[in-house]
């Protein structure tokens, strides 16, 4: 499966209980249990390449995993030090967390990961992390994988960050649980807060004011996780954008999590016209729901605020910006840069590919609406820049190369495609 061939679609009305699990949540729950006193159970984790090396990684630092194939039980008796390389595969979300979880864990490490992460920058994780004692390294002085992590003694800490990162935030707040005092961890805006919620919901001694968030270490082990991971809106939007491109169609997206710092793209959405309502059914670890998405005409937006929300997403977003009336403008996203691909390189070298007039700057781009056309695009290996464009054929057709990368967030996807229009591979 090594390109695809999605033909223009019809008008289309769809549910979908199907969506991906969160793949950030999955992560998480699988690392946390390894804080846990007592059996923890996951149900609907992500079976996807990089969250399931997330489970093999803490299988082989010690954890006994059962797993009938509906419920993941993980108990630990503490990190043990491996013999293997731990495998991250694709995901920065698993280096960046197990960086924190690691670097006061007995033992020696090494993480490692496929030809792109090794790619990727790990320094705005390693650097703070080195500051409070941790003894961490890798290629380019600690900024590219595989990293050697040798379990030391970590310093209390008072870290201002100057981005917005849920990963690096995760990080230190997983090294301050067993710093030698509390410590305090400060952004510039709120970044998505799963690791707080998820923690304080375990029992940790998290306390979250404004943009600060307050550590102390723990006192013993934490209560075991009893968790089922939501759908993950990030792969939800992709069919949101699809219903919002798409006349006549809408789309309602079930079990989503409705946490306000995962839905941003969706309200970006809305705020480009799209007819979109919101319907609460649970809220235990995070408000959980459906989200309903209906066709309207788009016009352009600026998008500046809050990108560490919607970060994700953006690519997809794009494909919305493509498809409106007037201008739309990202600022302040230059993280994009430092995702599986240079986000924002790809994402406007393919619009253009499609005939759309996109202007890139530093921090992000310009995209003029207008009518998309078919094109042959590589996704270089990145799985939302592959979806995004598979998205934007549903408008036009298009050919799209590089999929396998699809794998490692949502296996399911082109079964979902497939009930929308006709998908040839190629």
């Amino acid at each position: 499966m090594s390109s695809v061939k999605i033909l223009k679609a019809s008008p289309f009305s769809l549910s979908i209980s199907e969506i991906a699990p969160d793949k950030s949540i999955s992560h998480r729950a699988a690392m946390f249990a390894m804080l846990a006193d007592g059996v923890s159970e996951i149900t609907n984790f992500l079976r996807a390449e990089d969250t399931l090396n997330t489970l093999k990684i803490v299988k082989n630092l010690g954890a006994d995993i059962s797993d009938d194939g509906v419920t993941i039980r993980i108990s630990s008796s503490g990190i043990k030090e491996s013999s293997e390389i731990l495998d991250c595969g694709n995901s920065g979300t698993g280096m960046r967390l197990f960086c924190g979880l690691l670097s006061s864990a007995e033992g020696h490490f090494i993480l490692s990961g496929d030809e792109y992460l090794k790619r990727r920058p790990m320094k705005r994780v390693t650097a703070p992390l080195r500051n409070i004692g941790a003894k961490l390294d890798g290629r380019d002085n600690g900024d590219l994988a595989p990293l050697s992590i040798r379990g030391a003694s970590l310093e209390a800490f008072d870290f201002d960050s100057k981005i917005a990162s849920a990963q690096v935030k995760s990080a230190m707040i997983l090294a301050a649980l067993r710093a030698d005092g509390e410590c305090s961890y400060s952004e510039p805006e709120l970044s998505r807060d799963h690791t707080e919620r998820m923690l304080k919901g375990m029992g940790a001694e998290i306390e979250v004011e404004d943009l600060v968030t307050k550590i102390k270490p723990m006192k013993k082990l934490l209560s075991p996780l009893k968790i089922r991971v939501p759908a993950d809106p990030s792969s939800a939007f992709f069919f949101a954008v699809a219903a919002a491109i798409t006349p006549d169609s809408d789309v309602v997206l079930e079990g989503v999590t409705l946490n306000p710092t995962r839905i941003e793209a969706f309200k970006a959405l809305e705020r480009m016209g799209a007819n979109i309502s919101y319907e609460t059914t649970d809220n235990k670890y995070e408000p959980i729901g459906n989200i309903h998405v209906k066709y309207a005409p788009l016009k352009a937006i600026t998008v500046e605020d809050n990108i560490s929300w919607l970060i994700d997403e953006l690519p997809a977003l794009s494909i919305a910006f493509a498809s409106a009336d007037g201008v739309s403008v990202v600022k302040n996203a230059e993280e994009l840069r430092v995702k599986e691909s240079d986000r924002i390189s790809t994402v406007v070298n393919g619009l253009r590919a499609c005939g759309i007039e996109v202007d890139e700057v530093k921090d992000g781009y310009s995209v003029r609406g207008g009518d998309l056309r078919e094109a042959t695009i590589d996704s270089h290996g990145d799985h939302r820049i592959a979806m995004s464009f598979i998205i934007a054929g549903l408008r036009c057709g298009m050919h799209v190369s590089d999929l396998e990368c699809i794998n490692t967030s949502f296996p399911n996807f082109f079964e979902i495609v497939k009930k929308i229009t006709k998908v040839e591979f190629l």
